[in-house]
């Protein structure tokens, strides 16, 4: 019961985050472990868990993914191709591996986590220039491609620096960027769960009870994005990602 209740907390914080500022597996991902998941089966189960919560955040946005360009929706083929590649390339790691693997993965979302304020800083520039930068989208989309076989291996830093690559697209409102971002997340997850379902790596009693914290976190942090800081979150994030990297580094070797 004690550790439904954390989970569902842990869901609200993960969605929220995820909406305002991104990286809350790296919260989440942590309290799977320490509530006894594998670490592959703990990946693998943060599909269903970001899925309600991404597309409770796109709900939020709906207001700005209708005013996307319906031209941008061929972005999503690119990221669920990448990511069915990315799951069936988990489905092929063992355990063991995965756990050797898991620091490195960890450490290297919390440095893109760490610069995201950067890549924000280069998006507001693209937006504020003059010059309209019209490459075509199918760049775009062939640069998406191996991002999203990372996102389907592992996922956590994908939305940090896909709106870095929308902000070389005509979108003119880092809103309908995140709107574009949580839907292509929300493909992504889908596509993740198809090809691992058979595979058995799936904790869907753990991965539920968090996932219905994170459609709530997921809506309202969507709601609330403008209104709450994220410097205090991202100072968090980053230490819980650096002590959970170094602790498992450790544990490994």
């Amino acid at each position: 019961m004690l550790t439904d209740v954390l989970l569902l907390v842990v869901g609200i914080v993960v969605g929220t985050m995820n909406a305002i500022a991104g990286g809350g597996m790296l919260v989440g991902f942590p309290v799977l472990l320490a509530v006894g998941l594998p670490a592959l089966v703990a990946n693998a189960t943060s599909n269903i868990i970001i899925l309600p919560g991404q597309l409770a955040s796109a709900y939020g946005y709906r207001k700005y993914l209708r005013q996307v360009p319906r031209v941008y929706l061929w972005l999503l083929p690119p990221c669920a191709v990448g990511a069915a590649f990315g799951a069936l390339i988990l489905r092929r790691t063992s355990s063991n591996n995965f756990e050797q693997l898991v620091p490195g993965l960890i450490l290297f979302a919390v440095v893109l986590f760490a610069f995201q304020p950067l890549l924000h800083f280069h998006v507001h520039k693209q937006l504020k220039t003059k010059k309209v930068d019209n490459r075509p989208l199918l760049y775009i989309g062939l640069a998406l491609l191996p991002l999203a076989v990372y996102g389907g291996y592992f996922g956590a830093g994908f939305g940090f620096v896909m709106l870095a690559f929308l902000g070389f697209t005509n979108l003119h409102d880092v809103h309908k960027m995140n709107a574009l971002k949580n839907l292509a997340a929300s493909t992504m997850a889908i596509v993740s769960i198809f090809c691992l379902f058979s595979a058995r790596l799936i904790d869907w009693r753990h991965g539920l009870v968090m996932a219905a914290g994170t459609t709530i976190g997921g809506y309202c942090g969507s709601r609330l994005a403008q209104r709450i800081p994220s410097h205090t979150i991202r100072i968090v994030v980053i230490t819980i990602g650096l002590i959970t990297a170094s602790y498992l580094f450790l544990r490994q070797y």
